[in-house]
Order: C-alpha cells, then structure tokens, then sequence
C-alpha cells in the first residue's frame, strides 16, 4: 500500500501531461472537427429563444410535466411531430477557454487522485512497471472514456461522436497510466 500524500507528483503530472494530450487532440488533429453542425434557420431560432428569454440551463423538448404526462395522447402528437432533443444553454457572451481550460485541468487533477487513490491500495512500493500500468489505465480509462456514453443513451447524441470522446479518454488514461508506471515509488 502507498499513502496518497506519496503520489502527488504523479498525479501532477498526469494531469499536465492529458492536458497536453488533449490540447494535442484537439487543436492539432480535427478529430472533433464535424461534432456539431448549424441549426437550420439559426437566426430565426436564436431570435425566437431570445423572445422568450431562454435562460442558461438544461432543455428537453416536447418536455412533459411529470412521468404521467408523458403518456398522454398529447404529448405523444408532440413527439411524433417532433422534432424531439435536448439543449444546453451557457451564459451569453464571448466564449472564452480560459475558465473551461482551468475545469479541464483540476478535473484531471481529480481523476489523477481517484487513480491514485485506486493503485494505493492495490499497488506496493516497487510494483512492477506493467501491472502498475494496466492498475491505472484501467482507473483513468473508466474516468475519462466511460463518462461520456450516458450523453448518447439519455441526451440523444451521436454514438460516432461519444465514441471519439472514449477515444480519446483512452488516450488520457493511457497517458495517465504512463505518467504512474514511470513515477510509481521504488522500495525504500
């Protein structure tokens, strides 16, 4: 067993180290390029969202009151009219990357100290490089890849775009499990 307060260097760098990955992934290589795509009659919809003051926040729509209501008759015509999704809306403004590159990084951070956390217990000082590897690709890989697919089985999105988001959180957590195999304590 490892103490947590020893692996603070890996976890450090693991987190520097996804985040250049992931900037890698995503300036570099146009990957996630295609993801999304302008709405038809784009003005016309933003001005109709502006008209009723859609505030930031999670949508559905047709959205039923209760679990009842979704069975009515009516809301089953408004799901067959359709259309029929889900929306996020973020505050107005310019965006800006900084605030989300900072959540990006202490989020890796996180799963940093989760995968430590696991391979602390699990792990002894001067485990083997491999096992130390697959013990914290396995962490890193369920938390930066599996947390993506809910997003194609309840909101609605494209299983080809959650599966470039398991993608590359296979590659985080690869990167993560490199970073530990490396700095991993040596008997002493």
């Amino acid at each position: 067993m490892v103490p947590l307060a020893e692996l603070w260097m890996p976890i450090l760098v693991s987190a520097v180290a996804v985040f250049i990955v992931s900037s890698i992934l995503h300036m570099v290589i146009p990957i996630h390029r295609g993801d999304y795509g302008l709405i038809p009659g784009e003005a016309q919809v933003l001005e109709a969202m502006r008209a009723q003051n859609v505030t930031p926040g999670s949508y559905m729509f047709p959205c039923a009151g209760s679990y009842k209501d979704m069975c009515t008759p009516e809301m089953m015509e408004k799901y067959k009219q359709g259309p029929v999704g889900s929306m996020t809306v973020v505050p107005s403004g310019v965006p800006t990357m900084g605030k989300s590159l900072a959540q990006w990084f202490l989020y890796s951070v996180v799963i940093g100290l989760l995968v430590a956390y696991i391979a602390g217990i699990g792990l002894p000082r001067g485990a083997e490089c491999m096992t130390v590897f697959r013990m914290t690709a396995t962490a890193a890989i369920l938390g930066y890849a599996v947390a993506s697919v809910p997003d194609s089985i309840w909101k609605g999105q494209r299983w080809g775009i959650t599966l470039k988001f398991i993608f590359d959180g296979i590659v985080y957590g690869l990167a993560t499990a490199g970073v530990f195999a490396w700095l991993w304590p040596d008997l002493a």
